[in-house]
């Protein structure tokens, strides 16, 4: 499997972080797309199990338990079903910014916007690749069909966003 240039996200590096953003069109309507961004019940579907607080200030938490990551942040910004926005992260790790937004598409569907942040000494390109197999594992979820991490789409990702940094 590879992927081409134009179905990745694009990477800057600025200062000492890779910010990176990645869009998908989905053919759902605004409100079940966020429904599966933001509720606890959904998100093992395509994520990991936890909670993601409606309320700035509130908790995010999600626990891959086969990874054994786990994520204890706050909620940044919301605005639903629009916006969320919470660090990639537990307490006393390095900030990693996650931006979650979805904007009302003409044609019924939705576009779906994810912006992350990392320092500049992480795998901005492993990052990317994770993030590429969750949107496939959401897309699949979307449809009601769930799926296990796509392996093979995260090797291909993870060498097309290497290819694209200097």
């Amino acid at each position: 499997m590879s992927l081409e240039e134009n179905e990745l996200g694009t990477v800057k590096h600025i200062g000492d972080f890779f910010e990176a953003r990645i869009e998908r069109m989905l053919e759902h309507d605004q409100p079940a797309v966020w429904k599966m961004l933001t509720d606890s019940s959904l998100l093992p579907q395509w994520l990991a199990p936890g909670d993601l607080s409606l309320v700035k200030g509130g908790s995010a938490t999600l626990n891959f338990p086969e990874s054994g990551t786990n994520v204890d942040s706050i909620v940044t910004d919301v605005d639903p079903p629009r916006l969320i926005e919470y660090s990639w992260s537990s307490r006393g790790e390095p900030d990693r910014p996650l931006r979650w937004e979805t904007a009302a598409a003409e044609n019924g569907g939705t576009r779906l916007s994810l912006t992350l942040r990392i320092p500049d000494n992480e795998d901005i390109a492993r990052t990317c690749a994770g993030w590429e197999a969750h949107l496939e594992m959401l897309a699949a979820a979307m449809e009601g069909v769930p799926i296990k991490f796509p392996f093979a789409r995260f090797k291909a990702a993870r060498e097309a966003y290497r290819a694209l940094l200097p």
